[in-house]
């Protein structure tokens, strides 16, 4: 056949079928998560801010493994050292290696915003957003009042005062666990703090979440293919999590890219604060709290070894900024409106 019979053969078909090839050939398609990768790597800067949170959080990750010297270990013979070929970013008042304390306090930052978002966000605020924006009624009016209450409080000041009351309690309450059955390592190991900080910063994280997904939920709810599943006799589980929930997805990814820098930022404040992570268990808050004195800074400290306070600062600075800008690509990627 050739070129000018394909061409009137293209030509001769009915208009929904002049889209396809005219060797009868199909077009290459891709996936709707694979299409919203490609338009999130075309956001230079956004691909590089994700490029950089994933460098941070791997150093987090691997800090038992990249490491050059215990956490805890102090040298009174080095104290107030600059970067050198030993020490990479300097020491401390206490001689301890400042970059090791750094990627140790990055994997505090990755283990509090990972657990509190994983129960707090995603799991009790989406699980409640389904129930109150699918049964509404006295479910939706139950939930959403509590909310109000809780979200009434200043948030920060919500989470100090949590910190401050719980901890205490579940110190007590650990230390127990190991005098009764010889278990060491709950409370030095940082996992009393890790739980204190993801119970106080419950209430910054499953409100906002639950507000989200309860108002897409109550659009969803209407659509004629939920209708016909309960037509059809399918279960309320089934219905939620199986057809409400996939069309709630993006919405949810877009909130957790912005929260995540909050969570992060409020444990830095709850440990500058003594509320947080104990030492000796590093934290990149309890570090900047330390330079500082608590607010007290020292003059000279900060004057002849600014290193002690900017390492700490530009990774939470990083993560705060790379956060807000993925956040921005992924609400243009994910939203039809913002395109």
């Amino acid at each position: 056949m050739t070129n000018s019979q394909k061409f009137e053969r293209s030509e001769n078909r009915s208009p929904m079928l002049k889209d396809l090839p005219p060797d009868g050939g199909q077009f290459k398609t891709r996936g709707h998560w694979r299409k919203i990768w490609a338009n999130f790597r075309r956001r230079r800067l956004a691909f590089v801010s994700l490029i950089i949170i994933s460098f941070i959080y791997l150093l987090g990750i691997f800090a038992p493994v990249i490491q050059t010297h215990d956490y805890q270990e102090t040298n009174l013979r080095e104290t107030q050292q600059g970067p050198s070929a030993d020490h990479w970013f300097g020491t401390d008042r206490a001689g301890r290696d400042l970059y090791t304390r750094v990627v140790w306090g990055i994997q505090t930052t990755v283990i509090i915003t990972v657990t509190s978002f994983a129960t707090g966000s995603l799991l009790l605020g989406v699980s409640i957003g389904l129930a109150a924006g699918y049964f509404r009624g006295w479910t939706d009016a139950i939930i959403m009042r509590v909310g109000e209450v809780v979200s009434a409080f200043p948030d920060i000041l919500l989470i100090i005062l949590l910190a401050a009351t719980l901890r205490p309690r579940f110190v007590q309450f650990a230390r127990d666990i190991e005098d009764s059955t010889g278990m060491t390592g709950l409370v030095s190991s940082g996992i009393v703090d890790y739980v204190v900080i993801g119970v106080a910063l419950l209430p910054l994280s499953w409100f906002g979440m639950m507000r989200l997904v309860r108002g897409q939920v109550l659009v969803l709810r209407e659509a004629e293919y939920v209708q016909a599943a309960r037509a059809m006799g399918t279960s309320t589980p089934r219905i939620l999590y199986r057809h409400i929930l996939p069309n709630v997805v993006s919405p949810i990814i877009v909130s957790v890219s912005f929260g995540i820098g909050a969570i992060a930022l409020s444990e830095v404040i709850l440990s500058f604060f003594g509320l947080g992570v104990q030492p000796p268990r590093p934290s990149l808050g309890v570090m900047i709290g330390e330079v500082t004195a608590r607010g007290g800074a020292s003059v000279s400290v900060l004057r002849d070894h600014p290193e002690q306070l900017l390492a700490p600062i530009i990774v939470v600075w990083l993560l705060i900024f790379s956060w807000n800008i993925v956040g921005d690509a992924l609400n243009d990627v994910l939203n039809p409106r913002a395109r």
